[in-house]
């Protein structure tokens, strides 16, 4: 295929930044927009564990502190800790459309709702009017790290996720240079939150590791 089949595609604006990058290179751009598909696979893989393991653990550390098995339905009552929540209707939504379904368990809200309503529980209103003692879900979670610094860290892992999820380029800076620190950074940073929650990495994400890999390598060298 020529390269304008590819931007026809996949439109001249997601294909610019890969070839503003390369120089104008069209060859590299598209071989920069493979490697970064490749790398997104990749982390789709260690970003779902990672969301499976932390909504886990609030739904449990909720399940005990209200001592309800349903406390998302319950919290969300007025007087509730997650009466104000933004995705209040989307929660509700879910829970509805299981019950209409004859497929209610709280088990496949938790595997519903979005990343966005867990993090969210790490705001200021949430985190008070629950006792204040979600971080206890982080057993090895560094002293002094307060709620404030764990709900902006939760919200780069996604933001990094979310552009992930939406097939966007995780492979430049923010001057748009190819760069892969960032990116690396944020893979640390979920290492980080996994040891927090009491896990070993190297037994969790066990055969789907990325790093050190040789995409990124690829990615480097096209500098």
């Amino acid at each position: 295929m020529k390269y304008s089949e590819y931007e026809k595609a996949f439109s001249p604006a997601r294909l610019n930044k890969y070839l503003v990058a390369c120089g104008g290179n069209t060859a590299k751009a598209l071989i920069l927009y493979r490697h970064n598909v490749k790398l997104c696979q990749k982390f789709y893989g260690i970003l779902n564990i990672f969301e499976v393991v932390l909504r886990n653990a609030i739904n449990a550390h909720y399940q005990s502190v209200f001592n309800d098995a349903e406390w998302m339905e319950s919290q969300m009552q007025s007087g509730g800790m997650i009466e104000n929540a933004p995705q209040k209707n989307e929660v509700l939504r879910i829970i509805a459309m299981l019950r209409q379904n004859g497929r209610y368990t709280n088990d496949r809200v938790v595997s519903s709702v979005s990343f966005g309503f867990w993090t969210h529980l790490f705001t200021r209103q949430p985190f008070r009017l629950g006792g204040q003692n979600l971080l206890r879900i982080f057993p090895n979670r560094t002293a002094g790290l307060g709620q404030r610094a764990v709900f902006n860290e939760l919200q780069e892992i996604k933001t990094f996720r979310n552009r992930i999820a939406h097939h966007e380029a995780i492979c430049f800076d923010e001057n748009g240079n190819i760069d892969m620190a960032g990116t690396q950074s944020k893979y640390a940073l979920i290492l980080k939150y996994i040891d927090f929650l009491g896990y070993k990495s190297s037994h969790l994400f066990y055969g789907i590791d990325i790093l050190p890999d040789s995409t990124i390598a690829k990615i480097e060298a096209l500098k």
